[in-house]
């Protein structure tokens, strides 16, 4: 005999199980489910949406023992009024989707069973239409690949079998069933259900389990993945001030005293709490928070790990002023809420005011405890958003606005400046254009100047000392004055006059040799002096030891061996030539040299040289002493400065 229709949103039958009908959302389930459905059983559950919406059908479970045409066991959607079905469902034969959309929204759900061996049953939701994310109270985090997860839970999942991990501080793991988690945490009450929204982050080592809104957590390992629902007000609330009906003055065995007044029952207090005096009836606690403010949840916590007080069951009180007290009923609204507390008396618990309390005092009345009544507590929510008050309304003139006669431009004009609405973005382009090739020309005089401020030094260096180096091409920088002419018998001396005393005369880092004009057919001896410019030969730029080029001496040959003074340019003397008045003689196994210089005789009397007295090689008559010879100075009776003759090499013995 089939069992009598129900009422609106209610079920009927000896094979119903879990079952919670609202308007907007439920939850139904066969039986005993997860385990196995008996036999012989029938349920019909009537589901009515509000009047405007239809219904969406989230199949959970259905674990029906498999038949043909699911004679046995089968699971019928129907509609009456529309004359519309959808099943029958069984094992062989499921649902094609986890989610049925249907178009009306009254539905019928038929639930029957025969003799059978096996089967879990069945667990189905529902929702409206206005959500369209609804899921199974048995979906978990493991099956979304997001980061941010957005979906509707319906009501009811509280008590359908399934695990969670973690708590609502840490987050929980990523395999525990969804909504049952977020009911845990405080994001939705299980009586009504709602939209869950939170985030897929990094796991961590260890979950540890919590019991909050009467729900257990169990302590879990690492996972990949962890759940962290958002909530968006949560913070912990500052109490002003407590208060309470009495508080217990302990004296110990050993005659210590121990208070245990109102003001312990902050939570963040070590040590012993509150406690009530023993043997007082309808003890209360009170909490100011000094203003109103949005309460969205308490914590609440024993005596200590010392004393094993606690309180396990209370109600929860609000007001606004502390005269009229309101108690709290959560969302039903028919009876005063009794919370669980707690199990332990060091034990945080949790539960969440869904809808939250507006006030500012906030009571709590023990109703049942442990030992003594002792209590921590701590308030969570957030302050009272402002609202503004709305402005009166003062109808306004309508003003006469001129109708464009074009169209309106699309872009906002620069101030001080006419674009054409047409023209504006090709004028943008060509001020880009123009802008980036200023710049371009910038960079690149900048990069001009430097190469020319790098080589500047490199140009100079051309003209100091070559070192051996063959020169690749001529520099006018580094241009000598011409020699003279082949036809001249007179060398190339220098200008400036010599000073008086050697020590005093700033020599270069090489000698200068004589410049002496020879015959082509001469040739010269090795010499440790600079390399003439013109017989081909000038320094590199050197700017670091690996730029030197490899194929090229840094410096110059070394000498053979011979006496450690320069060999000076040197031709055989011609026969009946007079020498030059400030020759050497006398040195033994030397060879006779001479220079070009003027002979005696061929200037005029009182001429000087043309190079000026700098170049006059003169002799004190004082202190010249005349050689066998009777014509040339010999070297004991000759005794002149060095500067007296610039044009006279000065040999010394070696040392």
């Amino acid at each position: 005999t089939p069992p009598p229709p129900p009422r609106s949103g209610l079920s009927a039958g000896d094979g119903c199980g879990h079952t919670l009908l609202t308007p907007h959302s439920g939850t139904l389930s066969s039986k005993n489910y997860p385990g196995t459905y008996p036999n012989h059983t029938a349920c019909r559950w009537r589901l009515r949406a509000p009047p405007g919406t239809s219904l969406l059908l989230a199949f959970g479970d259905v674990d029906l023992e498999p038949s043909e045409h699911c004679a046995r066991s089968s699971l019928l959607l129907a509609d009456p009024q529309a004359g519309t079905a959808y099943g029958p469902y069984c094992r062989n034969a499921g649902p094609a989707a986890p989610l049925l959309v249907t178009n009306s929204s009254t539905v019928t759900v038929l639930f029957n069973s025969t003799s059978h061996r096996s089967g879990r049953g069945l667990l189905l939701s529902y929702a409206t239409s206005q959500h369209p994310d609804l899921v199974s109270c048995l979906v978990r985090g493991t099956h979304y690949t997001q980061e941010h997860v957005s979906v509707y839970c319906p009501a009811g999942c509280k008590d359908i079998d399934g695990d969670i991990w973690g708590n609502p501080s840490q987050g929980y793991r990523d395999t525990s069933v969804l909504c049952k988690a977020a009911v845990h945490a405080g994001v939705i009450a299980d009586e009504l259900g709602g939209q869950v929204t939170l985030s897929r982050e990094k796991g961590i080592t260890l979950y540890e389990s919590a019991f909050a809104n009467g729900l257990h957590s169990k302590r879990g390992s690492l996972s990949e993945k962890r759940l962290i629902f958002h909530k968006a007000c949560g913070d912990t609330l500052e109490v002003a001030a407590f208060n309470a009906s009495s508080w217990w003055h302990e004296v110990d065995v050993l005659g210590q005293d121990r208070a245990w007044v109102a003001e312990r029952a902050a939570l963040s207090t070590t040590g012993h709490s509150w406690a009530a005096e023993p043997g007082s009836e309808a003890a209360w606690l009170e909490l100011d928070l000094g203003a109103r403010r949005n309460v969205t949840g308490i914590i609440t916590k024993g005596s200590s790990e010392q004393y094993n007080y606690y309180v396990t069951s209370y109600r929860v009180s609000s007001s606004r002023d502390g005269k009229n007290w309101r108690p709290y009923r959560g969302s039903g609204g028919q009876e005063d809420k009794v919370f669980e507390g707690n199990s332990d008396s060091h034990g945080e618990v949790s539960n969440a005011f869904i809808p939250p309390i507006v006030a500012r005092y906030v009571c709590i009345t023990p109703q049942s405890w442990h030992q003594h009544v002792a209590l921590k507590v701590a308030l969570v929510g957030c302050q009272m958003a402002r609202v503004r008050a709305p402005r009166p309304y003062v109808p306004s003139v309508p003003k006469e606005v001129p109708v464009p006669t074009s169209h309106p431009a699309s872009r906002t004009p620069i101030p001080g400046v006419a674009l054409d609405p047409e023209k504006a973005g090709s004028t943008l382009l060509v001020m880009l254009l123009i802008g980036g090739f200023v710049l371009l020309c910038s960079s690149l005089l900048l990069l001009a100047f430097l190469c020319r401020r790098k080589r500047k030094p490199a140009a100079e260096l051309n003209c100091g000392i070559t070192k051996g180096y063959p020169k690749l091409e001529s520099s006018q920088v580094c241009s000598l004055q011409s020699l003279p002419p082949p036809s001249s018998t007179l060398a190339s001396f220098p200008t400036v006059a010599a000073p008086g005393d050697l020590s005093l005369t700033h020599s270069p880092e090489y000698a200068e040799p004589d410049l002496v004009q020879v015959s082509p057919s001469s040739q010269t001896g090795p010499s440790t002096f600079k390399p003439l410019l013109d017989e081909g030969y000038t320094l590199p730029l050197v700017v670091s030891h690996y730029d030197v080029p490899g194929k090229y001496h840094e410096y110059a040959e070394p000498l053979p061996p011979e006496p450690e003074y320069a060999t000076p340019f040197s031709e055989p003397e011609p026969t009946g030539t007079r020498r030059s008045p400030c020759s050497i003689t006398g040195h033994p196994g030397s060879l006779p040299l001479r220079y070009d210089a003027p002979r005696p005789g061929e200037l005029p009397t009182g001429e000087l040289p043309p190079w000026g007295l700098g170049g006059a090689c003169t002799t004190p008559r004082a202190e010249r002493t005349a050689s066998p010879a009777g014509d040339v100075p010999s070297p004991e009776g000759s005794r002149f400065q060095l500067g007296d003759c610039p044009l006279s090499h000065v040999y010394h013995e070696a040392l």
